[in-house]
C-alpha cells in the first residue's frame, strides 16, 4: 500500500485507465495512510469514506465497461474546507458553521468530480482562511510534515500537509495571499497560484477583484497540472473567467532552461526576509545559477505596495463578512474580525486609492520581464515556526505590524496579477523544507508551467535542489496534541460534525 498511496496523480490515473489500478485498492490504500498519519498532523478533517466506497466501486465498473474516462477518474480527493461540498460537514473553520452541510458542490469541486475525482474528505485551513497558520477553534492545527510541532502553513495548509504525506494523490487549494503558495513551501509541495480568471472562482464576493484565485496543489508540477486541465475554463459565477484551452494545461512541453533568462530577488526590495531563509536561498540560486541563459539579481520598486494590500484585503473580508459580523461580531475569530474592522475605517478614498496604486504596481513589475522570462524569489521569509504561535510576529529582528505582513514575498506578487508557483527546493540549515517561489509573465501560465516542469527535473539530480520527503517513521505526536480526528460518512452528516473532544482547545 505504501507504494501505491506513493505514486504520482498521473501514473495513477494512467494504471487506472489501463485497468492495472482498481479505484477501489488506490481509496483502501488512501484511507489506511489517512488514518496512520493523519493523528500525527491533523490535515484531513471531516471525511466521507463509505460514500467515496460506493464512488469507487463505480468508477471500477466504468472502467471495466470501457466507458469514457474523465481526467481524474478514480483519485480520491481532498477539498479545502473553504469550499461547500455536498453532503460533507464545510465549516471554514469558524463555530457558526460547524453544523454546516451544503446540498450542493461549488463549481471547482463540481467539476472535480465531473472529471472523475472521488471525495474523501476535506482539508484544514485557518478560520475562514485568514491567515497562513492552519488553525482553527473547530477542527484545531494542522502539524508540519517534517515536524507535526511546526506549523504547515495556510490557508491550504490541511492540503499541502495531506499530499507531503501520500495521504491523498490531488487536493484543492485558493490563494489571495499567498494561500497555495506559503503551505506549498513549508511542506515541500507544489502551490500553483494560476492568473486570475483562469479557473473560476464562484464564491469570492467580490466578483472583479483578482487578488483572490482558486487553483490546483500536488505532489509534482504534472500533478498540478492535471488537476489544472480538469478545473479551468469560464464560469458566469467569475467574470473575469474567460475561453481558454483547458487541455493544453495537462501536458506542457518541458522548457529548454539554457534559453530561459532569469531574474531573482530575495526581497522584492520591499519584504522582510529571515537570515536563515536568505542564506538558503543564495545557495540554492548558486546551485541552479548554471541552468540558465542568464540568471541576475534584479532591483524593484513596488511604491506603496503593503498599504495597497492592506486595503484590497480588507475591502473583500468587508464584503464577505458583513452579515455574519453584524450578526454576532463574537462568533468570528480574531483574524477575521481584524479585518473586517479594518475594512470598516477605510473610506471610498482609500478604495480608489488602491486601485490605482495596484494599477501602477502592476506597470511597475512588467518592466523587469523586458529582458527577463522568470523571477525566481524565496516563498517566506522566515522557517517553519510552531503552530502554537499564531503568525510570526517577528522577521529579521522586525516587529510585524499586523498578523499576515510576514506574507509579503507572495502577496506582492498576488497584486501583480502574475501566475506564481512555489516549488520545493531542498531544505534549509533547519532541515525544514524550502520552497522557490517562480513567478512568469504577465498571463504567461502555460510558459511558466513549461519552465516548472524542466526546473523540477534538473531539481531532482541536486542533492541541494531536489525535492525533500518526510520519514513517516519518525513521526511523533506533536506537544500539546493538535486534537483528535473525526470520521463519518455523508450518509449522516450529524455524525461528521466535530465532537467536544475534536474542538480545537489548543487554538
Amino acid at each position: 500500500m505504501a507504494q501505491l498511496v506513493e505514486l504520482s496523480a498521473v501514473e495513477q490515473r494512467r494504471l487506472i485507465g489501463a485497468r492495472q489500478l482498481s479505484p477501489v485498492e488506490l481509496l483502501e490504500a488512501c484511507i489506511a495512510r489517512i488514518e496512520q498519519v493523519n493523528p500525527f498532523v491533523n490535515a484531513v478533517t471531516a471525511t466521507c469514506f463509505e460514500r467515496a466506497r460506493g464512488e469507487a466501486r463505480a468508477a471500477e465498473q466504468a472502467v471495466m465497461r470501457g466507458e469514457p474516462l474523465g481526467l481524474l477518474h478514480g483519485l480520491p480527493l481532498g477539498v479545502k474546507d473553504l469550499e461547500p461540498t455536498a453532503g460533507l460537514l464545510s465549516t471554514s473553520g469558524t463555530p457558526s458553521l460547524r453544523n454546516h452541510v451544503p446540498a450542493q458542490d461549488i463549481e471547482l469541486v463540481r467539476r472535480l468530480r465531473a472529471a472523475g475525482a472521488i471525495v474523501a474528505g476535506k482539508t484544514n485551513v485557518p478560520e475562514l482562511g485568514a491567515g497562513a497558520n492552519s488553525r482553527n477553534p473547530v477542527w484545531g492545527a494542522t502539524g508540519n510534515p517534517f515536524d507535526p510541532n511546526l506549523n504547515a502553513g495556510g490557508s491550504s495548509g490541511g492540503s499541502a500537509a495531506a499530499l507531503a504525506l501520500d495521504m491523498l494523490p490531488v487536493c484543492t487549494g485558493s490563494d489571495t495571499g499567498g494561500s497555495l503558495r506559503i503551505p506549498a513551501a513549508k511542506c515541500g509541495v507544489v502551490g500553483l497560484r494560476p492568473s486570475p480568471g483562469v479557473v473560476p472562482s464562484v464564491r469570492k464576493p467580490l466578483g472583479f477583484s483578482p487578488i483572490s484565485v482558486v487553483g490546483p496543489m500536488g505532489r509534482s508540477v504534472a500533478d498540478a497540472c492535471l488537476q489544472l486541465a480538469a478545473t479551468a475554463g469560464p464560469h458566469a459565477g467569475d467574470p473575469l473567467s474567460h475561453p481558454l484551452d483547458a487541455m493544453a494545461f495537462l501536458a506542457p512541453r518541458t522548457a529548454d532552461l539554457s534559453r530561459l533568462r532569469v531574474a531573482y530577488t530575495e526581497d522584492f526590495g520591499c519584504c522582510d526576509v529571515d537570515p536563515v531563509v536568505r542564506r538558503a536561498f543564495r545557495e540554492k540560486m548558486a546551485a541552479m545559477r548554471p541552468l540558465f541563459a542568464a540568471c541576475d539579481e534584479v532591483r524593484f520598486d513596488l511604491g506603496e505596495v503593503h498599504r495597497c494590500f492592506d486595503v484590497l484585503r480588507a475591502e473583500a473580508f468587508v464584503a464577505g463578512m458583513r452579515e455574519a459580523y453584524e450578526r454576532d461580531p463574537e462568533s468570528l475569530g480574531p483574524n477575521p474580525r481584524a479585518n473586517y474592522e479594518m475594512g470598516t475605517r477605510m473610506s471610498l478614498l482609500d478604495a480608489a486609492w488602491a486601485q490605482t496604486e495596484q494599477t501602477r504596481i502592476i506597470g511597475r513589475f512588467q518592466q523587469v520581464f523586458a529582458g527577463y522570462d522568470l523571477v525566481l524569489s524565496p516563498t517566506t521569509p522566515v522557517s517553519p515556526f510552531p503552530w502554537t504561535l499564531p503568525y510570526a510576529a517577528e522577521v529579521d529582528g522586525r516587529a510585524q505590524e499586523n498578523y499576515y505582513r510576514w506574507l509579503a514575498l507572495t502577496y506582492v506578487v498576488t497584486l501583480t496579477t502574475h501566475p506564481s508557483i512555489s516549488l520545493p527546493c531542498g531544505t534549509d540549515e533547519r532541515g525544514m523544507p524550502f520552497g522557490l517561489q517562480v513567478t512568469g509573465a504577465f498571463r504567461g501560465d502555460l510558459p511558466l508551467l513549461s519552465a516548472s516542469l524542466a526546473m523540477e527535473q534538473a531539481f531532482a539530480a541536486s542533492p541541494v535542489l531536489a525535492r525533500p520527503r518526510p520519514d513517516i517513521a519518525k513521526l511523533r505526536h506533536a506537544e500539546p496534541a493538535l486534537t483528535s480526528i473525526v470520521t463519518a460518512a455523508p450518509d449522516d452528516p450529524r455524525a461528521s460534525r466535530p465532537t467536544e473532544a475534536g474542538a480545537a482547545s489548543v487554538v
